[in-house]
Formats: structure tokens, sequence, C-alpha cells
């Protein structure tokens, strides 16, 4: 049968673009997430939205698990192929079909990277607004689909703020056109269902998207401080001031280290123990006076030095630092995991002590950079997969720092979505009937379940091959944020 399979595959594409060598399969076995890996049985290249309908359709033919891949940076698992089957490559769909100047939008395939989409558009004065940190080589499909942010998405939106209308296989094999050019949309919002489903709903083959003019004036500013309270609190007092920053972004000591000793070094006070990159734009009149009120802000809160960058190279100087941070990892250790949640910006004093708890009990590094204006955390737990001992603790520890962001009254992703990785924290949040509810959504689109399978929701406990490791008990883990909690919160009003 598989071969009849693969026979199919490569009547509708070129039998170049449908790969099924053992070797060659190991490049698509996880995406930016390596803790879970497993081998699709085939990759596919479509080059048009009717192939992949017809792909989907043979997929149904036979019941195999299909699942969509861009470039494979998602963070949370949501681009492997947890149960085999073919994985739909979308890379090569990358052309960009139209620029509308007058109306301000353009039109592009999923496979373009974000940041050519603001390429393209800057000879007419535009760009497009949400900026994920892998703006460099991220595809706007997986955007779409994980519903991603940014650090100016704390000013502009999301993702979901910013897509027009979409063109879109569904599990059935069918082609949809969803939305239109102006933004308008006529009956059900199936995009505002459709963007952050995570590829499980349809697989989108076209987007249409929303481009803003450049603002007229940016003014961009580091601020350092020696205390993690203190950096914490001057995020709080900022947004308590009423300044919407375009960007306000948290980096500490260990982020610096690593960002200074790489390709990415902006400048950085390598004496810092937590630094606070702000950005502010909009019309000229004005905005030196908001600016100096944040520096003022920041001085309040005992930062060391404030800097305002002097013109648009030291501006790309500093963003160097913070887009490349992920990637600078690298030289404190050989592997990382990139965790997402959301609390409350008013509690981050308290979390980041705790995680630092957290970090020196089970002996893994954490370096923390985050989207500090709308508390999106990113803690970088950092390992050696290559120790067994150090892959069980990640999972425990990650499980810590989801608990604990759920107690302060947060939320389990802004930005990476839930994928493989956090599934089974969803019952944390949501009751039975919530979740049923979100699956019976799920199956309205994705009936049979063979698109994107074992992702999203729970298992219902019970270790899986993939993946498979112990965790400590709820009543547990539960006990032990209490006490993190406690004990961080002492530290801080000392």
């Amino acid at each position: 049968m598989r071969e009849e399979i693969l026979g199919k595959l490569r009547r509708i594409l070129q039998p170049a673009s449908v790969v099924d060598d053992e070797n060659e399969l190991l490049v698509y076995e996880c995406d930016g997430l390596p803790l879970f890996k497993k081998k699709p049985d085939v990759v596919v290249f479509p080059t048009t939205a009717d192939q992949v309908a017809q792909i989907v359709r043979v997929a149904r033919e036979y019941g195999i698990p299909f699942l969509p891949r861009g470039a494979g940076t998602g963070l949370s698992g949501g681009a492997f192929a947890a149960e085999g089957g073919i994985l739909i490559e979308l890379q090569r769909m990358n052309r960009i079909l139209a620029i509308d100047v007058e109306n301000r939008f353009a039109v592009v395939q999923p496979g373009v990277v974000n940041l050519h989409i603001s390429q393209a558009a800057a000879p007419y004065g535009l760009y497009y607004a949400p900026d994920p940190s892998s703006q460099m080589s991220c595809s706007i499909g997986g955007n779409v689909a994980e519903n991603s942010g940014g650090p100016h998405c704390l000013k502009y939106g999301m993702t979901t703020n910013h897509i027009l209308a979409i063109e879109a296989v569904t599990a059935e094999g069918e082609i949809i056109r969803l939305g239109n050019a102006a933004g308008e949309m006529i009956g059900m919002d199936l995009i505002g269902a459709i963007v952050g489903s995570e590829g499980t709903f349809v697989i989108v083959t076209e987007i249409t998207v929303r481009l803003l003019r450049k603002p007229q004036a940016v003014k961009t500013m580091l601020a350092a401080f020696h205390s993690v309270e203190e950096c914490s609190q001057t995020v709080s007092d900022v947004i308590a001031g009423g300044i919407v920053p375009s960007a306000l972004e948290f980096v500490d000591a260990k982020t610096i280290e690593a960002v200074e000793a790489s390709v990415y070094r902006a400048g950085y006070p390598r004496d810092a123990v937590a630094a606070l990159l702000v950005e502010v734009d909009g019309f000229r009149e004005g905005l030196d006076e908001t600016a100096l009120t944040i520096v003022e802000i920041c001085r309040r809160n005992n930062a060391y030095e404030v800097r305002i960058a002097k013109d648009d190279d030291e501006r790309a100087r500093l963003w160097l630092g913070r887009k490349g941070a992920f990637g600078a990892m690298g030289r404190l250790a050989p592997d990382m995991i990139t965790m997402d949640a959301v609390i409350p910006r008013t509690r981050l004093p308290e979390v980041l002590l705790a995680i630092d708890r957290m970090s020196s009990r089970y002996g893994l590094a954490v370096a923390n950079v985050f989207h500090a204006g709308d508390g999106n955390l990113h803690p970088l737990i950092l390992f050696d997969s290559r120790y067994p001992d150090q892959v069980d603790k990640i999972f425990g520890m990650s499980e810590e720092i989801m608990k604990l962001c759920v107690a302060v009254g947060g939320s389990l992703s802004g930005e990476h979505g839930i994928g493989y990785e956090k599934k089974d924290f969803m019952d944390l949040v949501f009751s039975e009937p919530d979740l049923d509810t979100m699956m019976r959504v799920k199956r309205v689109f994705n009936p049979d379940g063979l698109l994107n399978p074992a992702k999203i929701f729970p298992a219902r406990r019970g270790c899986t091959e993939i993946g498979k490791h112990t965790t400590t008990s709820t009543a547990e883990i539960g006990k032990r944020v209490e006490e993190i909690l406690l004990g961080a919160k002492q530290k801080v009003t000392r």
C-alpha cells in the first residue's frame, strides 16, 4: 500500500517533490522544540492550493494523518508528525502575489518569510506589524497557525488583528476563501476561529494581510538596572502612567552575556542584572516628551544607565541583540527550550524570583528575555540533551513554571501555541465542558481527526510513546508553587 500511496503523490507532484528517504526525513522529525521527535512517513512539497487539496484527498482515502509545516521555527511541537503520516511542507509556496499600496494590503502565500513582507512593502512607506523574534526565518503561514506575536504586538496587536482574508484547504480536501481585502467580515468570523487553531482546522494556502504606514518618528531606549525587581517595577509604572509603548522588552543578565559574546552584540551593559528595551513611535510632535517621561520613570526605579538611540543604526543594533537572543544561547548551553506563558505585569517580580529559585533547585540555568509590556514570559531553560537526567528535569521544571503562571492569574501561551508541548496543561485553565466545546468546534473543521492529530487537547493522562516522561503529582506541584510564591513575595517586600 505504501508504494501505491507514493505513486499517487508522485502523480500529483514532481517525483523530486515527494521525499520518503529515511535519512532525509530526519530533517523533519521535529520543529523548533526538539524534545518531541517523530519522523513523518513522507514529506511532500506542493506549490499550489490545488495540489494541497489533492494530497489531502489521498490522505483521507487511506486514512493517513497529515499536517502542514512552514519554516519549522515553531516552539510548541505543533509542526511535528506526532502520529506519522504525510507532512505537507509549504515553503515552496513562497511568493508575494500582490501589494495594494492604495488600500494597504498584501496577498501572500504561506511560505513567505515574515520579514520579507515588510521589505517588499518598504519602498511604499508600508510595513507588516506583527514581528516575532524569528521574523527573519519564520513563515507567515505558521504565524497564522499560531497567532504569533512579537515585540511590537503590545501596541499593534497579534497576527489575528492583521489578517483580512485567507484561502485554505479543508480537512476534506476542499478549497475555501474567507474574508475580504476590505477587512469587513460578513457572516460568522471563521477567520477568527482559524487564526490560532495551530494547523488543526485547515491548511492555509493564501493570506491577505493588512499593511500599516510607517510611523513618522521612532524613539528607542535602553535602560539598565542592578535588580530584577526594579526593572520589573518599571514595566508596571510605564503602563500605569498611561503610556503604551510600541515595544517593552525585558532582557536579563544571562541573555546579555550570551548576546554580547555573539555576532548579535548590541552594546548592552555587561554589568546589568536586567535591562529594558523600550520603543515608542507615532507623530513627531510630542514623542520626545513621551520618551523623556519614560526615562524619568526608569530613573525613579534606580536605572543606572538610560540610553536613547541617536539614529537608525544605533536603534538597529539594539534590536539586533533582542532579535538574536535566542540564537545566541548556544554560547551558554548546547540545548534549550523556550517556554511561553502570560502573567499579569504586576506579578513579574515575584514570578521571576520564583523561576530563579526553581533554576537553583533543578540545577538548570534559565535566561529570561520576553515581552514585558504584556506579561508574555519566555524563560529559556538551558540544558545538555546528552545527559538524560537533564532532559528528565526539563519536564518537571516546565510543568512547575506553567502551574506557577496559572496560579498568579496567567495563561498557558501568549504566542507559541499549545501544540504538543502544553496540551496536558489545558485542564489547568479549562473545565471539561470548556474542552468538550472546543473539541466539538474542532470536529466541525476536522471530522476524522486526521489533520495534525494529537495537538492542543489533553491526552487524558497516561504517557504516549512520544516524549514519554514522568511528572510530579499535581498536588505536590501546587504545594510547591504556593511555597515559591510566598518566598518570592517575602523577598520582594524586604
